[in-house]
C-alpha cells in the first residue's frame, strides 16, 4: 500500500518542474467524442484526444514513482457539443476507480459529469500546463481533475492523504478566469461547478467527508473478503458521516456527488448480513438520499445471508 507512505513525501515534490515519465501516476483511458458536430473533417477531434491522451497520461504531476499495476485507473470522455473555429463547447464524463484489497473488483470512487466545459484549440497545439498560472481552460480543467483524482485516491488509503493534492487543485480554481455570474465552471457564486467541488472538499467543516472516504474504503471495502461483517460495520460508520454533513448542509455539492457514485455499491453491501445492520444503514440513506427510498427498501427485501 505505498500510498499509505507516499504522501509524506509529497509536499515536497508536487508543485516541481512536470516531465514524461514512465513513473508516471495516471492509467486513463481519454476518448474525444464529436458526434453531435456537424462536419466531416474529424482529424481535428483525432489529434485532440492524442494530444489530452498524452498529457494525462505522460505528464508528471507528482514526484511519486508508481509501478504499472500501481497507476490510478480513470477516464475522461470529452463530448464535444459545438464548435466555432477554434472554440469548442463540451461536457466531460469523468470515472474514478479504485481497486479493492484481496479482490478482482474495482469501486467506483467518483462519477461525475461536468457540462460546463468551454475551451480554444488549435490544432497541433501543445499543451502546456502550470498548476499556479492560468495557461488555457483546457490544461487548467484536465489539470483540476487529475489532482482532485489523486486526492480523492489517497484518501481512500490514509486518513486526509489527499491535502496535497486537494491544495493543487484549489490553487487551479483560484487562478482560472472568476468573472461574475460565468458559467464557466470556475465561478465562485456558482453551487454546482469545479469550485464549489473543490472548496466542499477542503472546508474544515466538512471534515467528515474526508473521514468517509477513508474508513468506506480502507476500513470497510478492503474487509470484506476476509471480514464481511466487520467490512460492513466500518462502512455503516462511514455512511453516519454522511448523515453529520446532510444534516448540516442537506445542499453540499460534493456530499450529492459522493452519494451518487456510491449508491449502488451502499446497496449491493447492505443486501446481505445482519438484518438489523442493514437496517440501519438503509434509514440513514433514506434520510440522506430521500429520492431514492424505495431503492433503499427493496434492499432490506432481500433474505441477507
Amino acid at each position: 500500500m505505498k500510498r499509505v507512505f507516499a504522501t509524506l513525501f509529497v509536499i515536497l515534490g508536487c508543485l516541481l518542474s512536470f516531465s514524461t515519465s514512465q513513473a508516471q501516476e495516471l492509467q486513463c483511458d481519454v476518448r474525444v467524442n464529436s458526434n453531435k458536430v456537424q462536419g466531416s473533417d474529424k482529424t481535428i477531434y483525432q489529434n485532440l484526444q492524442t494530444a489530452l491522451y498524452e498529457f494525462i497520461n505522460n505528464t508528471k504531476f507528482t514526484d511519486i514513482n508508481f509501478r504499472q499495476g500501481e497507476k490510478i485507473e480513470c477516464s475522461m470522455l470529452v463530448d464535444v457539443t459545438s464548435r466555432e473555429g477554434n472554440y469548442f463547447t463540451a461536457e466531460i464524463n469523468l470515472a474514478l476507480r479504485r481497486p479493492v484489497y484481496k479482490s478482482s473488483y474495482n469501486t467506483p470512487m467518483f462519477n461525475y459529469i461536468d457540462r460546463k466545459f468551454y475551451f480554444e484549440y488549435t490544432d497541433g497545439q501543445t499543451l502546456d500546463f502550470n498548476p499556479n498560472t492560468y495557461i488555457s481552460n483546457i490544461t487548467s480543467t484536465i489539470g483540476f481533475y487529475v489532482y482532485l483524482f489523486l486526492g480523492l485516491d489517497f484518501d481512500s488509503f490514509s486518513l486526509n492523504g489527499g491535502d496535497p493534492f486537494f491544495a493543487i487543485a484549489e490553487t487551479i480554481a483560484h487562478t482560472a478566469p472568476q468573472d461574475p455570474g460565468s458559467e464557466n465552471g470556475w465561478s465562485s457564486t456558482g453551487r454546482q461547478n469545479r469550485y464549489a467541488i473543490i472548496s466542499d472538499i477542503n472546508n474544515t467543516t466538512n471534515q467528515p467527508l474526508r473521514q468517509f472516504i477513508y474508513d468506506y474504503h480502507r476500513q470497510g471495502l478492503d474487509l470484506m473478503a476476509e471480514q464481511p461483517d466487520k467490512a460492513r460495520d466500518a462502512i455503516l460508520n462511514s455512511i453516519s458521516q454522511l448523515q453529520v454533513i446532510y444534516d448540516r448542509n442537506p445542499m453540499c455539492y460534493f456530499l450529492q456527488l459522493l452519494i451518487e457514485s456510491k449508491r449502488d455499491e451502499i446497496i449491493q453491501v447492505f443486501s446481505q448480513g445482519d438484518t438489523k445492520i442493514r437496517t440501519e444503514a438503509a434509514n440513514i440513506m433514506k434520510a440522506i438520499d430521500p429520492s431514492q427510498t424505495s431503492r433503499y427498501e427493496e434492499m432490506l427485501q432481500n433474505k441477507g445471508f
